[in-house]
């Protein structure tokens, strides 16, 4: 699956390994990625594609706050993830 802005995505690589994000935008081989916890929305993480595994989900509403991407993340984690 292609990594696109609104994906939930699980780092592969890194300190934030394991994690998962919200990609806010995307540019060449990076994306920024943000959890709205340790990474905002206001400072997000530029990460490279191949560090990142995409899932199937992808947000319809871009969030555009810290509350709502964690509330992204964790229903996508209580939906089976």
């Amino acid at each position: 699956m292609e990594i696109v802005t609104g994906s939930i995505v699980r780092a592969k690589a890194g300190r934030d390994k394991g994690g998962y994000f919200v990609v806010l935008g995307t540019d060449g081989r990076y994306a920024l990625i943000a959890d709205g916890k340790r990474r905002r929305v206001e400072a997000p993480k530029r990460k490279n594609l191949i560090h990142l595994c995409a899932t199937n989900t992808v947000l319809e509403g871009m969030p555009a706050t810290n509350p709502q991407v964690k509330k992204a993340i964790r229903e996508f984690l209580l939906n089976g993830g």
